[in-house]
């Protein structure tokens, strides 16, 4: 396919995006439709929606990149049955009680909980995550598009990212989460469908049947999910289902991103059958992602497909997007590039309004009475708006000089060390109900905690007699967090009952 083409089809894409904003946003663009979607979503269309935030185009391409390693396989899997308890978990503690005390922003429980410097902490650590996490997965979007196409026309890579991000910020600073509610629903849309008919397409290419194709898949070198052998590995599947849940309890049930979707629902019951909905949902499609990799690199193996080199290292982040484009190419590559673009963009958007919403809500306080919907305060959510999207900008760049490892692995690890503070902050408030904390401390604490836990991660093999840490660390870290909380801790003048 050539780049001209695909370049096309983009256009074409955000152009119906843009035009579903345009349409949701001129009847109402007040902050309440931006940070709460006016309190009437539909729980099925949040749902549905919140496959293509979760999933991003960090699974759509590293993860069945990942499947051609010996020691990585369906690994990812363990991972997700992680996921599944985090979900379920964020679904019968988190979410109830976030309608029972009807939030905006989620790390308001901190500042009722635990302090205003508290609370900003939380806050201010949200927002550091979030951007260097949406920024990781736009990057590897990009680094595809600037590759098959951009390279072609001399676009630079800065150029690049700059276009990505400018048209997100068209189709969603008017709107916000009222017309990302649609827009994500039509993306997840593409993203489900990009995957069953990819591996349609894959499997007339080998001339498998469906059945053919599961028992490949199930006698290929790529296939082992769970790996019980050496509990000292990263790979060993307590330690990745154990991480799995707990990442989702940090990076979803304690995010503005996500809970921000959850809370648009009109009440709890609603916002319930859209995490279980999800839940089963997210689990399904995940193991057709690791299937498409199986399947990809048995196509690879039969047409000598070597996987693609970036700077003499081997990147298979790129196999993916290299065989689409190149080997199936005509539908099947417009079939790729639609759910890749969708995956990726479809994460951008959400955070950016969540980030907006985060900044706006609780630094700038905006949720206060008549400041919610007044035209100053409109405006002023704009320029956040593109403060975001170019501090987003700056760190894409940045990662670009630095990164040499797959992208997947990053984001977790990241995860781990910017996550792990909100874990113990919200473990505190959840379970010392009779306590609070010295609030100006608190910001020391929440540093403290990810550097103990760097020099842990990287010396654990030497400290704990080869034991490597992997997404555990997460865990490592909340707990941390949370015994420095202790050590800072006094006796509640009345007893919390949140």
């Amino acid at each position: 396919m050539s780049s001209t083409t695909i370049l096309t089809i983009i256009i074409i894409y955000f152009g119906v995006l843009i035009f579903i904003s345009n349409a949701i946003s001129k009847k109402d663009s007040s902050n309440d439709a931006f940070f709460k979607a006016n309190k009437n979503s539909k729980w099925y269309l949040v749902a549905f929606g919140m496959i293509g935030t979760a999933l991003s185009g960090v699974t759509f391409i590293s993860v069945p990149g990942e499947v051609g390693n010996p020691d990585l396989q369906f690994k990812y899997f363990q991972f997700v049955l992680g996921n599944a308890l985090g979900f379920l978990i964020i679904a019968t503690v988190l979410l109830p009680l976030y309608y029972r005390m009807n939030l905006t922003s989620i790390y308001s429980y901190i500042e009722q909980r635990l302090g205003v410097v508290s609370y900003k902490t939380a806050a201010t650590i949200f927002l550091i995550s979030r951007t260097i996490g949406s920024a990781f997965r736009l990057y590897l979007v990009v680094i595809v598009l600037q590759k098959f196409v951009f390279d072609d026309f001399g676009v630079p890579f800065a150029i690049t990212v700059l276009i990505s991000l400018a048209l997100i910020f068209a189709y969603t600073y008017r709107g916000g989460l009222k017309t990302i509610i649609i827009t994500d629903t039509l993306q997840t849309f593409f993203l489900v469908s990009s995957v069953f008919l990819t591996i349609i397409f894959i499997c007339r290419s080998l001339d498998y049947s469906f059945v053919e194709a599961f028992e490949a898949v199930k006698n290929s070198n790529y296939s082992k999910v769970f790996f019980y052998e050496d509990y000292l590995k990263g790979n060993f599947v307590v330690k990745q289902i154990l991480g799995g849940m707990f990442v989702t309890i940090a990076m979803v049930g304690l995010d503005q991103d996500l809970m921000q979707k959850n809370l648009s629902c009109a009440n709890i019951s609603e916002a319930k059958k859209n995490m279980f909905t999800f839940t089963g949902i997210f689990v399904i499609i995940n193991i057709f992602f690791l299937s498409v990799g199986a399947l990809l690199y048995l196509y690879a193996e039969k047409n000598g497909i070597a996987v693609p080199m970036v700077d003499g290292v081997k990147r298979t982040d790129l196999l993916f997007p290299e065989i689409a484009f190149n080997y199936l190419t005509g539908i099947p590559a417009i079939v790729f590039l639609l759910g890749l673009t969708a995956a990726t963009f479809a994460t951008t958007d959400s955070a950016l309004t969540a980030l907006t919403t985060s900044f706006c809500v609780d630094f700038l306080g905006m949720d206060k009475g008549e400041n919610v919907n007044a035209q100053k305060t409109v405006r002023t959510r704009h320029w956040v708006h593109i403060g975001f999207s170019l501090l987003m900008f700056l760190v894409i760049i940045i990662f670009n000089s630095l990164n040499d490892k797959s992208v997947v692995t990053m984001i977790f690890k990241v995860a781990s060390y910017t996550y792990g503070p909100l874990l113990g902050l919200y473990a505190f408030g959840l379970f010392m109900k009779t306590k609070t904390v010295h609030d100006k401390l608190v910001p020391i604490i929440c540093v403290i905690s990810p550097i103990i836990c760097f020099f842990i991660s990287k010396y654990s093999a030497d400290l704990f007699g080869n034991y490597v840490i992997d997404n555990e660390l997460i865990i490592v870290n909340g707990l941390i967090t949370f015994i420095g909380l202790l050590l800072i801790s006094k006796k509640a003048t009345n007893q919390t009952v949140f």
